[in-house]
């Protein structure tokens, strides 16, 4: 039965991140349109206008292309990008405060929090009239991910201990976090053209309401004192300074800097150097999200046979993210310009799919057992790049170059990969004497250890 509870939290996990990467890219092809229309302008840019938007944070990535719409009016595109950048930057304030929150009340209460945020936000799109109330729920969809997104991943750690389970478990978040990203702007696209702009919000509600029932069905809050017998977690100001997690927590960031700040920029980049239409710009992202799922599913599998080469693993796709960044200036057609974001995406996978549990791993060896704060910091590291990314990247284009942010962003990472030597003795760390090495070691004395025995048992 323990067994079963835990496949099923996963699958809860799975999709509250599958709807919240749904939700932060849904309105990739709406939001140009829509703030059209408030201004009166709603027959000047039909549904199929451009887009803009950026990836998702706490690991929350993008696979497909933020278009800002032609300039109006100055005034529009600062508009578009702080209301796609709100999310994140919410986001990165509240996750020091979710993750302290998570490792004091448990994971399933937060986690059930955050999809109740996240309900009353999608709710908010579907009913907004103005650009105020737009802001306001994209602000809130970024308080509702802080707790969902770090309370779902810590809760698969901590239900999923051991390896190979624990990567094989996160390989299959990362994969939803993908697939929602890949799926939202076609579903938001195709309901807002043929049922209205409505439709796909509530769409959206109605499956993260059931997701929230399926969570209280499964663990109801105060059902079990489990929490009250939990160990005391790490303060997440102890865990920054730990060199092994900084480690982690900065090639988490610079890994996704490429896809954060080629998000907003490509597509006029690829207007103004080979003529792409409006198609091609639609479909650039689109194959990418194929070597992004075998980049997991290579990861996780490697890292069953060689788990000591987990350090390896992220380090080869810091490079390989590097050098396909480098070579986007060099593309001169659709097809050619493909194959560096193929590349990009497949690096990054390799290295998300090794670090997340190693950050996991190095709770477990060097501080107590509890989660919540270790995965808010990897949060906060996809946070900083998407908080940005709408922002800064246009200027930085404008004021240096395309091809300039590339070299730029392509020589961090290559520069950032050797730094992973640093994890390269993690996996012969001894374990701390924490929860799990009582349980292992001396047998269950509480409430909380017996539980967790029985959990290994089954």
């Amino acid at each position: 039965e323990a067994r079963r509870q835990r496949r099923l939290l996963l699958v809860v996990v799975c999709v509250a991140l599958l709807l919240d990467n749904m939700l932060y890219m849904v309105i990739v092809p709406i939001i140009p349109d829509y703030i059209a229309a408030m201004r009166g302008g709603g027959d000047a840019a039909g549904p199929s206008a451009p887009a803009g938007g950026n990836g998702s944070g706490g690991g929350n990535r993008s696979l497909l292309p933020a278009r800002y719409p032609p300039a109006t009016g100055g005034n529009e595109d600062v508009q578009i990008g702080v209301l796609f950048a709100s999310k994140a930057m919410l986001q990165l304030l509240v996750n020091p405060l979710s993750g302290t929150l998570i490792d004091r009340v448990g994971y399933e209460v937060p986690l059930l929090a955050g999809l109740g945020v996240m309900f009353l936000s999608t709710a908010t799109f579907a009913f907004a009239e103005n650009y105020a109330t737009l802001f306001a729920a994209r602000s809130l969809q970024g308080l509702g991910s802080a707790f969902a997104d770090t309370a779902g991943i810590a809760l698969i750690a901590d239900r999923y201990a051991e390896e190979p389970a624990r990567s094989r478990a996160l390989g299959t978040a990362l994969a939803c976090i993908s697939f929602g990203s890949l799926a939202a702007p076609p579903f938001g696209g195709v309901l807002y053209e043929f049922a209205g702009k409505r439709v796909p919000f509530l769409v959206l509600a109605c499956v993260c309401l059931l997701d929230g029932l399926l969570l209280l069905a499964l663990a109801p809050p105060g059902a079990t004192g489990a929490r009250a017998n939990m160990p005391v977690g790490t303060p997440i100001h102890r865990l920054m300074i730990d060199p092994y997690i900084a480690v982690v927590a900065g090639a988490l960031a610079t890994c996704n800097i490429p896809l954060a700040f080629l998000e907003p920029t490509i597509a006029n980049w690829m207007k103004d150097s080979m003529g792409a239409s409006e198609w091609e710009v639609g479909l650039t992202w689109l194959p990418a999200f194929f070597p992004h799922v075998l980049g997991v599913y290579v990861t996780v599998r490697l890292a069953a046979a060689y788990p000591h080469l987990q350090w390896f693993y992220g380090a080869l796709g810091m490079a390989i993210i590097g050098a396909s960044s480098c070579l986007v200036p060099a593309c001169r057609n659709f097809g050619q310009v493909i194959i560096p974001l193929c590349g990009i995406c497949f690096g990054i996978a390799l290295v998300d799919t090794a670090l997340l549990p190693t950050l996991a791993f190095l709770v477990d060896v060097r501080h107590v057992s509890v989660y919540g704060s270790v995965y808010a910091i990897a949060d906060i590291s996809y946070s900083v790049a998407y908080a940005l990314g709408p922002i800064v990247a246009g200027q930085i284009v404008h004021t240096m170059g395309f091809a300039q942010l590339n070299l730029g962003m392509g020589l961090a990472n290559v520069l950032y990969a050797p730094v992973l030597l640093f994890l390269k003795n993690v996996c012969q760390m001894k374990p701390s004497h924490s929860e799990r090495n009582i349980l292992l070691e001396e047998g269950p004395k509480g409430l909380y250890d017996t539980i967790k025995m029985e959990e290994r048992k089954g």
